[in-house]
């Protein structure tokens, strides 16, 4: 029985395990992982220690790792689109037994993959042999962002505010420059992060652990009123990708008429002033996973590499994926993380 190397969520760290190396049937594909980034999900089962897994509080062991690239090493017989040699990325909800990496029975930071029923467009995608594995990764988080981008419905005359430079915000940023929005402000309270927003394409940046929000927000987009003609700022466009009370704050105290807010981040426990919304009639807009997105994304991710690589801070070896996960959990400490595999990694 051929076997491989798999991580695995346990209590703030993880496990390298031996396990079983998939077999793939008729229907599908096997994919060499030769890249997979860490996202704040991977994080939070590693917190539980797991996968709730009952009414008892019991927490499961789960493979992770939803944001694969690789290599086709595998062909199903009965496989269309595909050949061995081929670079892909995967749809981690397209899996038969699971979303990938989020409580299904496979993981992406596992030296192989099994695609279940592959199907280019919609189980996986092919990209270019000349595109580096490690930005291709970016391929699910960056659907992530596209899709809030999508619900904001930002049009080129827009103003929009993005809140959280990590890689959803920036990603959105990079996002509505290419949709042509107007002018893209981010916020954060981490200084290399704003950099690395003005390097994406930013219009302007804003610390607002230092400045004035407020005052900073109208100067860049002007001032308006809300629905009771009380002042604010001009901007048409929030985007949530910080998930702290204090965006929500700061949206609904600056917020003029008929702005929205677009909520793509998942969201910590905090009041929300029911009445600042409707004294500003704000439409608040949520934004979960990649309904279409997930390949809608690719060709560009491709055509503009370089821009999207400015995303990941860290590439740190599969052999130090312990490394990579305390990168992962240490507040501020690394923007991007990408577990990177070479030849070596894989027996």
């Amino acid at each position: 029985m051929a076997t491989m190397k798999s991580v695995h969520a346990a209590k703030d760290k993880v496990d390298v395990v031996d396990v079983e190396r998939p077999v793939p049937g008729p229907k599908d594909a096997l994919v060499r992982i030769r890249a997979c980034g860490i996202c704040g999900t991977d994080t939070f089962f590693l917190h539980l220690g797991g996968m709730p897994s009952g009414a008892d509080g019991a927490t499961r062991a789960i493979p992770l790792g939803h944001e694969p690239a690789g290599e086709i090493v595998e062909v199903g017989a009965e496989v269309s689109g595909l050949a061995v040699g081929n670079r892909v990325v995967a749809n981690p909800q397209g899996a038969l037994t699971g979303i990938i990496g989020c409580g299904g029975e496979l993981g992406g930071i596992d030296e192989y993959l099994l695609i279940q029923n592959a199907e280019v467009g919609r189980s996986v995608a092919v990209f270019p042999d000349d595109m580096p594995f490690d930005v291709a990764s970016l391929n699910e988080p960056m659907a992530v962002a596209r899709h809030a981008v999508n619900r904001s419905e930002a049009q080129p005359t827009d103003k929009v505010v993005v809140f959280g430079a990590g890689p959803i915000g920036l990603g959105a940023t990079i996002w509505l420059k290419l949709r042509g929005v107007e002018h893209v402000t981010v916020v954060d309270v981490i200084a290399e992060r704003l950099e690395t927003a003005l390097a994406v394409g930013a219009d302007a940046v804003v610390d607002s652990a230092t400045e004035d929000l407020t005052g900073r927000l109208k100067e860049l987009h002007g001032e308006a009123a809300n629905a009771l003609g009380q002042p604010r700022a001009g901007t048409d466009v929030y985007i949530d990708a910080a998930g702290v009370p204090a965006v929500f704050d700061a949206v609904i105290a600056n917020a003029k008429w008929h702005a929205k807010l677009v909520m793509v981040a998942v969201q910590k426990k905090g009041e929300v002033d029911l009445g600042g919304m409707l004294r500003s009639e704000l439409t608040l807009i949520a934004s979960q996973g990649y309904p279409t997105e997930i390949f809608e994304v690719t060709a560009e991710l491709v055509e503009h590499r370089e821009r999207f690589a400015r995303l990941i801070s860290h590439r740190v070896p599969f052999s130090e994926v312990g490394r990579a996960f305390q990168l992962a959990l240490t507040p501020g400490a690394a923007e991007k993380v990408v577990v990177t595999f070479d030849e070596a990694s894989h027996r």
